[in-house]
């Protein structure tokens, strides 16, 4: 059955693009989302509910470390008390007032061999690729993907995933990812606490998805989606009841254990790269622009959280842009607007 969707709010503020369709928010799925937002020199956290309320002072502000650069997805302690950066040769835990708590330093992203560094403090070089950091649910760990070895010949280079002590940037465990030839990457917190997602972006060599587990012993890591190397990760359950993955190219729609193992899948019409749990009962996605063997599943749809069955499509008011979805877990979920700095917030 289709369903209507009910404008609840607007927003507009520079790099309001960014909630839709940037990286996962901080919080996901507690009911409380918040977003950070590049804003010069900065990294502005807010509580999204406040931003849509009219508030647009951040609840903390922490300085990049570097200027400059322009890479990497850094994440936030939950208690505010730090922002992890990550950056080209090290990852930097930041304190609002500017201090650094600590610093994991670590190879360069910039893949070229052999390219000199200048020893300053800048660390930016040419190179496009970045990794990215993610703060575990009870701010006592940061997982970091990182650049383990570069050296002058290419067969040197090998990315990893790192465990790290908040308090101290302590190195705790690693993963060698020898597959890995990053472009860019994200982590997402799952909701049981325990867990850590990392999705890894290659560019035309594919995706790259884990799920790590540290016990204060032991580092478990479910990688049963790489095989193929073409699987995005998007998504976790709010009650815990798997994770969304979209085929490279949109061609299929899949729910997941956390090996991998597939629960559901919808393979109708080809997905867009947006797609997430409306609530616990239903996913929302979007359809690619250019799938026109069927110009009539082009669209927002519902589909069952637990079988990816469409119930029905969204219907927006006249006027108003049909675009990518970024759906909160609250029975809400966010578009852009007319203009880049303009986002929307809708329920059914």
């Amino acid at each position: 059955m289709d369903a209507d969707a009910q404008l609840l709010d607007s927003i507009t503020l520079p790099g309001a693009r960014e909630l839709v369709y940037g990286r996962p928010f901080e919080t996901r799925g507690t009911g409380r989302p918040r977003a950070l937002l590049l804003h010069g020199a900065d990294l502005e956290v807010h509580a999204l509910g406040s931003l849509f309320a009219g508030d647009r002072a951040p609840d903390v502000v922490f300085p990049l470390p570097w200027p400059g650069w322009g890479g990497g997805v850094h994440s936030v302690d939950p208690g505010l008390a730090f922002a992890a950066f990550s950056g080209q040769r090290s990852v930097r835990a930041v304190r609002a007032d500017g201090s650094t708590r600590w610093v994991y330093e670590h190879a360069c992203w910039d893949q070229r061999v052999g390219h000199p560094h200048t020893g300053d403090e800048r660390q930016v070089c040419s190179g496009s690729e970045s990794g990215s950091s993610g703060v575990s649910a009870d701010g006592r760990f940061v997982w970091a993907h990182v650049v383990l070895e570069a050296g002058d010949d290419p067969d040197d280079y090998l990315e990893g995933w790192v465990v790290l002590d908040a308090e101290t940037g302590r190195e705790l465990a690693r993963l060698p990812m020898p597959d890995s030839v990053a472009s860019g990457s994200w982590h997402l917190v799952h909701p049981d606490g325990v867990h850590m997602g990392l999705c890894v972006g290659m560019g035309q060599d594919g995706v790259l998805v884990y799920w790590g587990r540290w016990d204060g012993r032991r580092l478990t890591v479910h990688d049963g989606l790489n095989d193929g190397l073409d699987r995005i990760l998007f998504d976790v359950h709010p009650d815990h009841a798997g994770f969304l993955t979209v085929e490279h190219y949109g061609n299929d729609l899949q729910l997941h254990a956390l090996d991998g193992t597939v629960l559901a899948e919808n393979e109708e019409v080809r997905w867009d790269h947006g797609c997430g749990f409306l609530d616990g009962d239903t996913v929302l996605v979007t359809t690619q622009v250019e799938y026109d063997s069927d110009p009539g599943a082009h669209g927002t749809w519902l589909l069952d959280a637990r079988t990816l069955e469409r119930r029905g499509r969204v219907r927006y008011p006249e006027g108003t842009a049909d675009g990518l979805v970024r759906a909160l877990g609250d029975g809400t979920w966010l578009t852009c607007g007319g203009t880049r700095d303009t986002v929307h917030r809708w329920t059914v």
